[in-house]
């Protein structure tokens, strides 16, 4: 299924889709039916990301479930919820536990890490070096000036 995705075939990729399947995903209230995770998850993504692939550090499988770790990178050429494309390269960790039964995918569990996908679009920003700096600069200063009160 991941490499159909990869490969941009999310015909093929649907066929690994059980007709029962649920996905558990980040943000989502309730468990996403087969037809919603296809239409808000797979297409979302590979429309935003169109060469997007996933890459596998680790794979565990143990009776109907298959775990994986590793990281979805791509190119932000499309429309990601809203955003409009950035030309950004992003690359984030994914946790994901799929449970299989008759060689098709009937439940997902998926955690990626969202806020540095936002980060990497430039959507979310940290504060840099030079913030926290100031921040701290006028944190030592309000106290040394309370102090040099107190003082006198």
């Amino acid at each position: 299924m991941y490499k159909s995705f990869d490969q941009g075939n999310l015909e093929l990729a649907q066929e690994f889709l059980a007709s029962n399947f649920i996905a558990h995903i980040p943000g989502a209230t309730e468990p996403l039916n087969r037809d919603t995770f296809v239409q808000n998850v797979l297409m979302v993504f590979r429309c935003a990301f169109p060469d997007g692939i996933h890459t596998f550090e680790d794979t565990i499988a143990e009776t109907d479930k298959v775990v994986t770790r590793g990281t979805f990178s791509g190119t932000h050429h499309g429309e990601l919820q809203g955003i409009p494309p950035t030309g950004k390269r992003v690359t984030i960790p994914f946790f994901h536990i799929d449970r299989i039964v008759d060689g098709k995918l009937v439940e997902h569990w998926g955690q990626s890490d969202l806020l540095s996908l936002m980060q990497q679009v430039g959507i979310v920003l940290l504060p840099g070096p030079g913030l926290i700096t100031r921040k701290l600069y006028f944190a030592i200063a309000s106290i040394t000036h309370k102090f040099n009160r107190q003082a006198y």
